[in-house]
């Protein structure tokens, strides 16, 4: 398996826009960082984690030619905003991409982007998704994965497990049942925003009491703001620890 980290930037992207702190200026490329999510490859199956904003411009730059299926964590804008491009994906293999979340996030898509789901002129086209309702484990091609419940504050959200690979982000609280889908793993993606606490998403030091707890192989922090400088952080992070950054590719 090989992951690649399309991007790895919270809500914002970094650059934040007016912002001049010492982050957004930087001439550090890896603190760039446009909205997160994960593009997963084995043998001939190809995921999707989310479909960022800029999801064409990293499709462009990780060269994508096909989406076997894209796991939704959840509909927050910078999660679902690419999703209009998955269009070229479905339309080059003439069949609907499968779509997969959990029953808030299927029914808030729908209503988000309503002219996918209903008779509309095409124009230049529409994505021909296939919208599935998830809680149990599922498979797509030869990847079997396994929905994670977790809340982004109140908000209940998934994460997934791929194989020995776990991708968990805006994520404020895992519960017993899901921190048990969590062990013996070689990675593990966590969304960490800042060292101070926050109210819907993990901040460092809560991360790495669960990395300490989960003790996977290796971990990757994403969907980073711009208060965490890629270097000064990573220095400071144990050795299986570090910030992930945008182009990133990490072989299992």
């Amino acid at each position: 398996m090989e992951i690649t980290f399309l991007g790895t930037g919270t809500s914002h992207g970094i650059p934040v826009l007016t912002c001049v702190c010492a982050v957004c200026t930087s001439p550090n490329p890896k603190n760039k960082r446009t909205r997160s999510s994960l593009w997963v490859q084995q043998g001939n199956t190809s995921i999707l984690i989310d479909t960022a904003t800029e999801f064409r411009l990293q499709a462009l730059r990780a060269q994508i030619l096909k989406v076997d299926g894209v796991l939704y964590t959840h509909c927050h804008a910078d999660h679902v905003f690419g999703f209009d491009d998955l269009r070229v994906f479905s339309k080059l293999t003439n069949r609907s991409i499968p779509i997969y979340g959990n029953d808030s996030t299927m029914a808030e898509f729908q209503e988000v982007f309503a002219y996918v789901f209903r008779e509309t002129q095409e124009g230049g086209g529409k994505p021909q998704v296939e919208p599935t309702v998830v809680q149990a484990p599922f498979q797509i091609g030869n990847l079997k994965i396994q929905p994670i419940p977790v809340f982004h504050g109140a908000l209940p959200i998934l994460g997934y497990r791929l194989g020995n690979l776990a991708y968990v982000t805006d994520c404020s609280y895992i519960p017993p049942q899901s921190l048990e889908l969590l062990k013996d793993l070689d990675v593990l993606v966590l969304g960490v925003v800042r060292h101070e606490p926050h109210s819907t998403h993990m901040h460092v030091g809560q991360a790495l009491e669960l990395v300490k707890a989960l003790r996977p192989q290796r971990t990757y922090f994403t969907h980073i703001s711009h208060l965490l400088d890629h270097d000064d952080v990573n220095a400071s992070l144990p050795s299986a620890v570090s910030l992930a950054h945008d182009g990133l590719k990490v072989k299992l």
